[in-house]
Order: C-alpha cells, then sequence, then structure tokens
C-alpha cells in the first residue's frame, strides 16, 4: 500500500534557488532507494493561528518561509529500508550542505486513510496538520469523505488525508509537538490539490457562504488546533 514521508521545514526565504537546486540533487537519491515521487510546496499563504500554525511548527523565522512536501513510497518496508540505509550511503555526504536547517525540520510516515480525486501533480496545494483521536479513526474517515463532495463542488482536484504511522519525536520540533497532540491522538498529514490559487481562495468564500448560518457539525478532532497554508508546487518529480 502507498506511504508517505511527510515533511515540514522552514527555508530562508532569500535561499530559494538554493533549495530547488538542493532538490534536483535529492531526488536521484530517494528514486535510487524506491521513493515513487518527490513533490515540494512553497508557502504563500501560511497564516498565523491563534493556537497552532506552520511558522510555529517549525519554529520559522520572519526571513523564513515554510515547505510542506512528501515522498511517495510502494509501501512502508521499502521507506524503512531506504531510510536505514541511506544512513551510511556516502553518495549521502556528497549532496553538500542543505539550504535550511534541518534540525528543525518535522517528519514522519504516514498511510492513507483516504483519498480521492487527482492528489498530485497539482501547481497548488492546501496542506493541513492535526491531531485525532485514535478512537475516532473511522468518524474521521466519514467526515474526510463527507467533505469531499463539497471541496470538489468548488474546483478542487483531489483531497489526501494520511494517517500517523511512524512519527518520532524530536529535541526541537516535531508534528507532535506542531499539532499540541495528546496523548491517544494520531498526527495526519493531508492535503487538497487545486488548479491554482485563485480557485482555492474563491472556494474558500463559497463555502463560508454555504455554510453560513448553519450549525457547526460535531467534528471528530479538535478543529482549533488544526494548521493549514496555501503552497506553490516547486518541485514535482514527474515533471523534473
Amino acid at each position: 500500500m502507498t506511504y508517505y514521508t511527510g515533511m515540514v521545514a522552514a527555508v530562508p526565504t532569500a535561499n530559494r534557488q538554493k533549495y530547488m537546486d538542493h532538490l534536483q540533487v535529492a531526488w536521484p537519491m530517494m528514486q535510487k532507494y524506491g521513493a515513487t515521487r518527490m513533490i515540494e510546496n512553497w508557502g504563500v499563504d501560511t497564516p498565523k493561528g491563534k493556537v497552532t500554525d506552520f511558522q510555529g511548527a517549525v519554529n520559522a523565522k520572519d526571513d523564513e518561509t515554510v515547505v510542506f512536501s512528501w515522498l511517495e513510497w510502494p509501501d512502508r518496508a521499502t521507506a524503512d529500508k531506504a531510510w536505514a540505509e541511506m544512513q551510511n550511503d556516502p553518495d549521502m555526504a556528497a549532496m553538500g550542505e542543505m539550504p535550511f536547517d534541518g534540525s528543525r525540520m518535522i517528519f514522519g510516515g504516514f498511510d492513507p486513510v483516504m483519498e480521492a480525486g487527482k492528489t498530485a501533480g497539482a501547481p497548488y496545494y492546501q496542506g493541513f496538520l492535526l491531531a485525532v483521536p485514535e478512537t475516532n479513526k473511522t468518524a474521521y474517515e466519514e467526515m474526510a469523505r463527507d467533505a469531499w463532495g463539497m471541496f470538489e463542488k468548488f474546483g478542487c482536484l483531489g483531497i489526501a488525508e494520511n494517517w500517523g504511522a511512524d512519527v518520532p519525536h524530536g529535541k526541537q520540533t516535531d508534528f507532535y509537538r506542531a499539532t499540541k497532540a495528546k496523548e491517544g491522538e494520531a498526527v495526519l498529514f493531508s492535503w487538497t490539490a487545486w488548479p491554482d490559487r485563485a480557485t482555492c481562495e474563491e472556494a474558500s468564500k463559497k463555502m463560508e457562504a454555504e455554510m453560513d448560518g448553519q450549525p457547526m457539525p460535531e467534528m471528530p478532532f479538535d478543529g482549533m488546533r488544526m494548521m493549514w497554508g496555501g503552497f506553490e508546487n516547486i518541485f514535482d518529480s514527474t515533471k523534473a
């Protein structure tokens, strides 16, 4: 079953081209170890939140931009083997210094729990991070399927909801701290794909208008701790 390594990092805004050059070197290494796709997205609309946000997730500085990225693998076994073997690969050292602070990058392994439409190959994505009680997994999947109908109606190309399967704790940052996850909660790394930013923003307005005056449905997670942001695609390995 498809498996994802999800990553969020803070990159100095001035290093955008250096980061893109780094991706051109990194992808052959990932492909060598069995990755089937690499998608990297540059934050263009990552609002500050009252409880959580993408800047806080990676301790981003004022002169840094948040990137939201993922590697696609044929299965978890391939991913686990790749990460273990890469540690001793001399080609890793030959890649040179990373153009960002890797110690603040958050990452983890995720199993797809709900996908619909075309979830890759888009020029614009909305990325989401949240924590869901493990006992609410089925309820969350059902909610996501219901939500897809509205997203699709307003121009969304696809939706991908991915459940944390191997999410490590970090020294400075990690997905648990980012989402203020509690004991017994799983972290989700999810996205919606859009033809462009304008369509995504217009869809948000239409959805808000449609929901106006209606009682808020009960959600199977704490929406106050969910964060989201808009990201422009800067690298898709199938187009590289």
